[in-house]
């Protein structure tokens, strides 16, 4: 696995963790109402949605340290796989994030240039 993939992996999984921390403990933020298009009346509707996405997010970024760590360690294979399974997973969500909602289309691009960014050079 190339420096350039092993940076970009672990950049987006700091990335993801931000979002973690901002879907399952500050949603409530007024500056986050138009990121995740929610609104005081709707917070109870979208806590399990928010803490849910959360999770998701943490765990993919787990995933891309792990694979990072697993290539650094003598298990390329492992690693690259795990890389490049997050990767598309996350270009693939990023897809279904604008197709579900196209207001939502500046954070699926957020979501997948980056994963693409990472497939692309995880696979070539």
């Amino acid at each position: 696995m190339s420096t350039a993939v092993q940076v970009l992996a672990v950049v987006i999984a700091a990335i993801l963790t931000v979002v973690f921390v901002m879907e399952s403990f500050l949603y409530k933020h007024p500056r986050l109402y138009p990121m995740f298009l929610t609104s005081p009346e709707h917070f109870g509707a979208v806590r399990l949605w928010t803490i849910n996405m959360g999770f998701y997010n943490l765990t993919t970024a787990v995933a891309l340290v792990a694979g990072v760590v697993l290539a650094a360690n003598g298990h390329e294979s492992a690693g690259q796989a795990l890389v490049v399974f997050t990767a598309a997973q996350h270009t693939f969500m990023a897809v279904v994030l604008v197709v579900s909602e196209r207001r939502l289309w500046l954070n699926s691009l957020m979501e997948g240039i980056p994963a693409l960014a990472l497939l692309i050079l995880a696979v070539g």
